[in-house]
């Protein structure tokens, strides 16, 4: 017979290692061909505590029929091929272990008026229902965010989770002006997407937005100096610099 307290170190270790290991800074081991590596390494983590802005809670579900797909497989797939159900033009650099604890991801995302910026996330935690993104000092948001899949009656519920707050005065000032709307509609069109995947291309996506606390964290605009927007137009309108450099480089080179 097996004594159940010495199960408990066993279920103990295997929930930890779902979660990533404690780091001090990001590191990018890899960058896939056509990522933009910035604001990502070398940055420390950041939780809505660190943000600058109101703090949200974000839920956007959507209901599937059970029989199209369970819980952990919709799982496997979303963590498999994550920023595929993204809407286009944006892009999800994943290691080549794809989605696990620990992991960097590199994200190169469409801003208004064609602009990229260039920022990233880590892997917190993974596990069959579930997985948890957090992000890095200059991201638009300090927070995380959590997929989950879970069984409900005669449906497999889907949901994506943010808790937030905006990283920054500036990114503040872009979230009053149309960011929520704009993210809103990302998470959306991505529940959608995930979805029609699995055969269900009508379902609807439920969003609630809830203004957690309504305080500005004033303390903290100094984080502008990391701001992945300022940063991220900086390197590309230097972009024709670094091209003649390169050029002239080569010219040398061929001399």
């Amino acid at each position: 017979m097996t004594n159940s307290n010495d199960d408990k170190p066993a279920a103990a270790n295997r929930d930890a290692a779902n979660w990533a290991k404690l780091v001090s800074r990001l590191k990018v081991s890899q960058v896939p061909e056509g990522a933009m590596n910035l604001n990502v390494d070398g940055r420390q983590l950041t939780s809505p505590i660190q943000g600058f802005g109101k703090m949200w809670q974000k839920t956007y579900l959507v209901r599937l029929p059970s029989e199209r797909v369970t819980p952990t497989d919709l799982i496997a797939t979303w963590r498999k091929d994550f920023g595929e159900f993204w809407p286009p033009g944006n892009h999800f650099y994943a290691p080549l272990t794809g989605i696990e604890p620990g992991d960097v991801a590199l994200l190169n995302m469409r801003m208004p008026g064609g602009s990229k910026l260039s920022t990233g996330v880590m892997v917190l935690y993974a596990d069959e229902e579930s997985f948890t993104l957090m992000t890095p000092q200059g991201h638009m948001f300090a927070g995380w965010i959590t997929f989950s899949a879970s069984q409900q009656d005669d449906e497999t519920v889907v949901q994506t989770q943010v808790l937030m707050r905006a990283s920054d005065p500036i990114f503040e000032l872009a979230l009053m002006m149309g960011g929520h709307r704009q993210e809103n509609r990302f998470w959306s069109q991505t529940l959608g997407n995930l979805a029609a995947h699995f055969g269900h291309p009508d379902a609807a996506v439920d969003t609630k937005v809830v203004c957690v606390d309504k305080k500005r964290q004033w303390s903290r605009w100094r984080n502008v100096w990391h701001s992945s927007a300022i940063r991220s137009t900086i390197y590309m309108l230097e972009a024709p610099v670094r091209g003649a450099q390169s050029l002239a480089h080569r010219n040398r080179a061929d001399a």
